[in-house]
């Protein structure tokens, strides 16, 4: 929606799609993580620009073949979607570039397993063991727990599949997303937001891939975004840059705003959902000018982002028995409420918007402050009807309350 509002747009097309997405742009059925079937359809339509939105395509290097076809390409290189791709190459960038993050170890032998979950956890000090799928596992790869057994059990089941598994240490304090457009070295941050990874109220249950988000953050201190760009995303850029795989595309850092300041936690090399439904629909700037001045090496030349006044608030409505396997096929009644952005939906044969996957929609309120933005997105969300269907009932709530406190103070940041 936010390119469709980009008076400089022209026409969308979107591959492969979805039922609110079909409305409008054009679609077309591509296998994504094909380099060659994504710069052939942008041949053939004679697209400006291609923006790649999920991890598996970059990672695989879609956007070296689309720049290769001489397109321009919104989305890093094959090499520099490492930075998500491999937890163990982001960790090595970052200890290159002396940006804080949490300590670690990585293990792909099983034999290795006591050894370093006895390194880590409780027994070191640390509230609990953090367990991560070294590669991509589309936010679920994480398990956080006080619970050895559930550490071990989960570490595994990631060794016995191959993956490697890295262990890290605990970090304290409330979590941050901070999206940048980076070109080369040059960085510009939108607007900080939270995302909610947890499945239940509370953040009980196992992790998502998101079940809402907020921006921005009335509690985070405007110096403390400037000290994540400038202490983190910037030396991570430069050092991509020195490595020779510059990064051009958004840069997510996950971040703990722990009592020594930012650290990181993650990064990932695109736009992260749902914050981005949050962050975008406060941005005033046009966004696929800003797009495409990134993949052609002109962002330093753009002007300083716009945003409009108020708060944003994204709430996920997820399928039955999500984030296991869900239930799909089910008619949704509600799906063209206004907010309303579709995820996992599809056209069923009478022309109902139906479930296709796990997070089938997120609804967006914006407002003059959270409050008003949780209002809104939690009275469309209940009138949608999806039988088995679930949300997140606390999504923004504590900072809408002001019962966000960083570590290290006693008074609630305002």
């Amino acid at each position: 929606m936010a390119l469709r509002r980009d008076p400089g747009v022209d026409s969308l097309a979107i591959a492969p799609g979805n039922a609110g997405t079909a409305a409008i742009a054009d679609q077309y059925d591509v296998d994504i993580a094909s380099g060659d079937a994504v710069a052939r359809l942008a041949k053939e339509i004679q697209a400006d620009l291609v923006v790649i939105g999920p991890e598996v395509p970059l990672v695989l290097g879609v956007a070296d073949a689309v720049r290769a076809a001489g397109i321009a390409c919104f989305g890093p290189t094959r090499e520099a979607a490492r930075i998500e791709g491999s937890k163990s190459f982001a960790k090595d960038v970052m200890t290159a570039a002396g940006v804080r993050t949490a300590g670690s170890e990585l293990i792909d032998n099983p034999a290795h397993l006591d050894a370093a979950l006895d390194r880590f956890g409780p027994p070191a000090g640390d509230p609990a063991w953090v367990v991560k799928d070294d590669g991509l596992a589309a936010g679920k790869g994480v398990v956080v727990t006080a619970d050895r057994a559930a550490a071990r059990a989960h570490a595994a089941a990631l060794l016995d599949a191959g993956h490697p598994v890295l262990l890290e240490t605990f970090l304290d304090g409330p979590e941050v997303s901070l999206l940048c457009l980076v070109d080369g070295e040059t960085v510009v941050p939108m607007l900080p937001a939270q995302d909610f990874k947890r499945v239940g109220d509370g953040d009980a249950g196992p992790n998502t891939g998101g079940m809402g988000a907020c921006a921005p953050l009335p509690w985070l201190p405007d110096q403390t975004v400037t000290r994540i760009v400038d202490d983190i995303v910037k030396p991570v850029a430069a050092e991509l840059v020195r490595r020779g795989s510059p990064f051009s595309g958004v840069l997510y850092a996950g971040l703990a705003i722990t009592s020594a300041g930012p650290a990181v936690v993650e990064f990932n090399c695109r736009f992260g959902d749902p914050e981005t439904q949050a962050v975008l629909a406060l941005l005033e700037s046009p966004l696929g000018q800003l797009l495409h001045a990134v993949a052609t090496g002109r962002l330093a030349e753009q002007p300083a982002l716009r945003w409009r006044d108020g708060a944003a608030v994204t709430v996920v409505l997820a399928a039955e028995n999500y984030p296991g396997r869900p239930r799909v096929g089910d008619v949704i009644v509600g799906a063209e409420a206004d907010g309303v952005l579709h995820a996992g939906t599809a056209r069923g044969s009478d022309g109902s918007v139906v479930s296709a996957g796990g997070r089938v929609l997120s609804i967006v309120g914006t407002g003059e402050d959270l409050a008003a933005a949780r209002d809104q997105a939690y009275r469309v969300i209940k009138s949608i009807r999806l039988p088995g269907s679930h949300f997140r009932s606390d999504i923004a709530l504590a900072a809408a309350e002001n019962r966000i406190e960083l570590p290290g103070t006693r008074q609630k940041e305002s």
